[in-house]
């Protein structure tokens, strides 16, 4: 005769057994970490244009060195967003389909600037589109992180495009004279410039901005020089909806929203460069137009709202493309 405490007891072991068993097999579908995000592109509807936003990957940047403040002030600024110094730091470009044109605002830095960047063209192509199909390049300033994916193993990456950028920075970044006087640090900025862009001028289809204007219906460029001698911002346009492209008028959300008049070291006039950023922080605040730039944190577009002294940013509403 089996007793009732023999039985409880072999169900008891049996049970540990299957627990055992189930927490093995558990154990054993566990997946190593991803560590990858999906493609970097976000894209939305402007009036009857298309824009999509490609982001290039992100740098990290030690913004509590490089901004014309105290460090700590910095820091404090930063914890109040949660983020920290080295800020991961976004590089985005801006791709317009007006229905008649593709073009293409900024390109990335390629091999330029470190491993983490360098993908605008794989996302470029995941976002449905390829190198050869864009039209127009309108770059903000020749920094190596902007002209960058212009070229590629040393072969022109945009077959078909005509490359626009402001006559200063061409004149500026391309001269050798400068490059020669340039410190250690700076040569690469040179170099970058030289090599991304001299292709397109021999080829003729480099086109220098030399004045406030419509470089095609929507769109318009400006002079906004201050972080380079001849950096441009542009907007886009249709049917009344505007989005201003900024380029390098800021770097860091966290900082100079709440205080535009917060330089940083690349700048190459600051007084011009907090300017040039105060102004359109306060037109599109006004105007209530999008902002998008270079160094917002991907997707990178969103409102200006007033707020005391300074700005809040408000990011757009997530939108599927109807």
């Amino acid at each position: 005769m089996i007793s009732k405490n023999s039985n409880s007891s072999r169900a008891a072991t049996m049970m540990g057994a299957i627990a055992t068993m189930f927490a093995g097999a558990f154990a054993q579908a566990a997946a190593p970490m991803a560590k990858f995000q999906a493609p970097g592109f976000y894209r939305m509807a402007l009036g009857d244009f298309e824009v999509t936003v490609l982001n290039d990957g992100t740098v990290d940047l030690p913004v509590d060195k490089q901004l014309r403040q105290p460090a700590a002030k910095t820091i404090q600024a930063l914890d109040k967003s949660f983020v920290k110094a080295p800020l991961e730091t976004s590089v985005n470009a801006f791709l317009i389909n007006t229905g008649g044109k593709l073009v293409l605002i900024d390109t990335g830095a390629a091999s330029l600037f470190g491993p983490t960047l360098g993908k605008l063209a794989a996302n470029l192509q995941a976002a449905g589109y390829r190198p050869e199909q864009v039209d127009e390049i309108y770059i903000t300033h020749m920094h190596p992180d902007h002209v960058g994916g212009l070229m590629a193993g040393g072969q022109i990456v945009f077959p078909n495009a005509a490359v626009h950028a402001g006559k200063a920075d061409a004149d500026f970044w391309l001269n050798q004279v400068n490059m020669d006087k340039a410190s250690a640090d700076d040569k690469f900025v040179f170099q970058g410039a030289v090599a991304s862009v001299s292709p397109y001028i021999k080829a003729g289809r480099f086109q220098p901005i030399e004045a406030n204007g419509e470089l095609m219906p929507g769109i318009k460029a400006y002079l906004t020089a201050g972080h380079t001698p001849g950096h441009v911002t542009y907007t886009v346009e249709s049917k009344g909806q505007r989005l201003l492209l900024l380029g390098d008028l800021m770097h860091v959300a966290a900082v100079q929203f709440d205080d535009p008049s917060v330089t940083i070291a690349y700048d190459s006039d600051s007084p011009a460069a907090m300017a040039a950023r105060q102004q359109a922080f306060a037109d599109a605040a006004k105007g209530g137009y999008l902002i998008g730039a270079a160094h917002l944190q991907f997707p990178a577009i969103g409102h200006l709202r007033e707020n005391g002294k300074g700005y809040q940013y408000v990011p757009v509403n997530y939108t599927q493309p109807r």
